[in-house]
């Protein structure tokens, strides 16, 4: 049976070895646990259909991975797998001026056509919104969106490995580089030791050059510092509240037990460092205030940071890097990472295997994060 290795377990490796494990394939995962991976550092908001992004190409795999959830998650309670974190809540959009709220309710319509699993649509006053987030400031009206959900990137990545390993997939802790031989992959190098394989996918986030510079091969993924605070209001309710996508590009994303979650920077020139800084937290909770004065009375749980990993003109990339005969490449999720991630790493084992994809993968070839000299 021909064995692949997958180096990164993060949610796009997870889900690609999940994928092919449960396709009957000889699936070996290897991780080595670094701080800072983004799936753990992530608030998991699904609800693309509102991004005013302009590239077709992401919106393609932000939309296909927001309707392949519901797939997703039936085939992990199928495996037994039903702590995944994940759960449709609706999310609103909500603002203080009215013709921009015209503007994201147009823009939802107009997506729902070819996207149904954006589901209900409605136009909420300032008492509407705020019966739904007692928590908000006065003024903000919203648009609702009753397909929208979120997710917990660990329980969701600890579910796909676990569902992995019971259909005979294994894993390892460790730090991997890939190994190459007459132009072919043979496996990866862990600790000195060689683990053969036919094909090796590479899915390590901002940590993947690594994976590649033994074989001489120089990757253009650079890392984007994000930081997210966890509150806690006292307020068992707010497990039902909806996701709140305010303007001043930031989130504040309401989960079980009274927590709240708000977040992000996006930090360029910082690199690898771990630690939460005070201008972020500023910035995030001046964000969030105005938005929500009363998280003010909120306890302050802690910070998470990540690293995100982009690519030179933020879209991701997936499929097979063509100097390396055997080697896989995916990357460059960036903040949509909990989105896409499930969906792409099921398209690029689907490639792995032969299996008919989904998408075209065309514009995310991933020869084009190859620098040379």
């Amino acid at each position: 049976m021909k064995r692949i290795i997958v180096i990164g377990g993060g949610i796009l490796g997870a889900s690609a070895a999940y994928h092919l494990a449960r396709s009957g394939r000889d699936v070996t995962v290897i991780d080595r646990h670094e701080p800072g991976q983004a799936t753990g550092a992530a608030a998991g908001i699904i609800s693309p259909w509102l991004s005013q992004r302009r590239n077709k190409a992401w919106y393609a795999l932000a939309k296909g991975g927001a309707a392949f959830y519901p797939q997703l998650i039936a085939s992990l309670e199928q495996d037994g797998e039903t702590e995944t974190g994940y759960r449709r809540v609706g999310a609103v959009s909500a603002h203080t001026d009215p013709a921009v709220l015209d503007l994201a309710e147009k823009r939802a319509y107009g997506r729902r056509e070819d996207a149904p699993e954006i589901g209900e649509i409605l136009r909420l006053s300032e008492e509407e919104t705020r019966k739904r987030i007692p928590i908000l400031a006065e003024g903000f009206g919203s648009v609702w969106i009753g397909g929208a959900a979120r997710v917990n990137g660990r329980q969701l990545r600890d579910a796909l490995l676990s569902a992995a390993k019971k259909h005979g997939a294994r894993t390892i802790r460790g730090s991997a580089v890939v190994s190459a031989e007459n132009g072919c992959v043979n496996g990866a190098i862990v600790d000195g030791k060689l683990f053969e394989a036919e094909s090796v996918l590479v899915t390590a986030g901002a940590w993947a050059p690594e994976a590649l510079a033994p074989l001489g091969l120089r990757a253009d993924v650079r890392a984007q510092k994000a930081q997210i605070l966890h509150l806690n209001l006292g307020d068992p309710s707010t497990g039902n509240w909806p996701v709140i996508m305010p303007p001043r590009r930031h989130y504040i994303v309401p989960a079980d037990g009274g927590r709240v979650i708000i977040g992000t920077t996006h930090e360029d020139d910082h690199h690898f460092e771990l630690d939460p800084t005070a201008g972020g937290i500023h910035e995030m909770l001046d964000k969030a205030l105005t938005t929500a004065p009363q998280l003010a009375d909120a306890a302050f749980e802690g910070a998470n940071v990540g690293y995100r990993p982009f690519t030179e003109d933020n879209l991701p990339v997936m499929g097979p890097l063509a100097a390396i005969g055997g080697l896989y490449f995916a990357n460059g999720l960036g903040s949509s990472g909990l989105t896409v991630g499930p969906y792409l790493g099921t398209q690029l084992a689907k490639m792995v295997i032969g299996e008919e994809l989904d998408i075209d993968p065309a514009p995310y070839n991933s020869d084009k994060i190859l620098m040379t000299d």
